[in-house]
């Protein structure tokens, strides 16, 4: 009595043993019938329960989900941090912490409720959590060239209303994005037209790799006029004590703009492998190669935090009166300097 196929674990793979092998095609056991037994396998050739790169991704959800929902805990009880800088850091915060629970629950899902429902839901939900994610630092960067190129008129009602207005848009697109494979665009019916990511299609995946690349292309826009408006300003007032190089603000505003430079750096570096593979692969490639290039673009929600809420010095300050209740003297009277940009 021949046995039943397995559910597919996996996402990424319709063969949980495929991450070692490079994943091959399934195997033919059309001429398997010959008058002999089948040889017992031994136990270095049985297959494996649990997908290690899942456990990766995994392990990341995990870390990812912690280390932004402090982010949130402490956003959320501080009335001092309802700025329009801190909703946005907040926004990006609660989009990489869902998209952690994302990673574990689909994990969780994959190998104890193994089914396609389940499958589409929690897919949907770290599709919509990352293009939050992404979209939220967007926001953040135009914030960020807002609050320099008008910044007699930063602090008013209109630049509230513009976040708000940037939050609603960002979570209703992200939200449409995650509802896709949900609402029947995807490749459970037609394995052809699997990506690399099952069970999302080929299109769907193009079109989010292709806005990924016009987002990150008009981020790199936004920040080389912020380094202009930071470096004009810097000169303007180095000017003023006639030794460019000697002053402390020219070289605050150096370091603020390789600030910049190691910003985009990072979320280049991150996930630019991914959407270039995304593109040009599909189903049949070897899956090895998707965790590869999708496990550092999960890195980029465990950077994030450091990157915009833990060097922030109003959040700096939240986050010791929550550890130990008190502030340290270096950390309250810090002066905010270019590299905070």
């Amino acid at each position: 009595m021949s046995e039943e196929p397995p559910v597919t674990p996996s996402w990424l793979t319709p063969d949980p043993t495929a991450w070692a092998s490079g994943g091959g095609g399934p195997t033919d056991n059309s001429t398997s019938l010959g008058t002999f037994p089948p040889d017992p396998l031994t136990p270095s050739q049985l297959p494996l329960l649990v997908n290690p790169w899942d456990i990766v991704l995994c392990s990341s959800g995990t870390l990812i989900a912690c280390e932004n929902a402090l982010v949130v805990l402490v956003i959320w009880q501080n009335p001092a941090l309802r700025a329009p800088m801190f909703l946005l850091i907040g926004s990006l915060a609660l989009a990489d912490l869902l998209a952690g629970l994302g990673l574990v629950l689909h994990f969780t899902c994959a190998y104890l409720v193994r089914s396609d429902s389940a499958q589409l839901l929690t897919v949907g939900l770290v599709v919509a959590s990352f293009s939050a994610s992404v979209f939220s630092l967007l926001a953040i960067t135009i914030d960020r060239y807002l609050s320099l190129y008008y910044a007699l008129t930063y602090n008013s009602e209109r630049t509230a209303a513009f976040t708000y207005t940037m939050l609603v848009l960002l979570w209703g697109l992200s939200l449409c994005l995650g509802l896709l494979p949900v609402t029947g665009v995807n490749c459970l019916a037609e394995e052809e037209t699997c990506s690399v990511v099952r069970p999302l299609t080929k299109n769907n995946i193009a079109v989010l790799s292709v806005s990924f690349l016009l987002l990150f292309g008009l981020m790199l826009q936004l920040y080389v006029q912020i380094c202009k408006i930071v470096m004009r300003h810097a000169h303007q007032i180095a000017l003023q004590h006639h030794f460019l190089a000697a002053t402390p603000h020219y070289v605050t505003t150096r370091k603020g703009v390789s600030t910049l430079a190691i910003i985009l750096g990072t979320f280049a570096a991150c996930w630019m492998p991914f959407t270039v593979y995304s593109l040009i692969a599909d189903y049949t490639y070897p899956p090895l190669y998707t965790y590869a290039t999708l496990v550092p673009a999960t890195y980029n929600s465990v950077i994030n935090p450091v990157i915009y809420a833990f060097r922030n010095q109003e959040i700096q300050k939240a986050l010791w009166l929550v550890c130990c209740g008190c502030v340290p003297a270096s950390v309250a009277h810090r002066a905010r300097t270019p590299s905070d940009v």
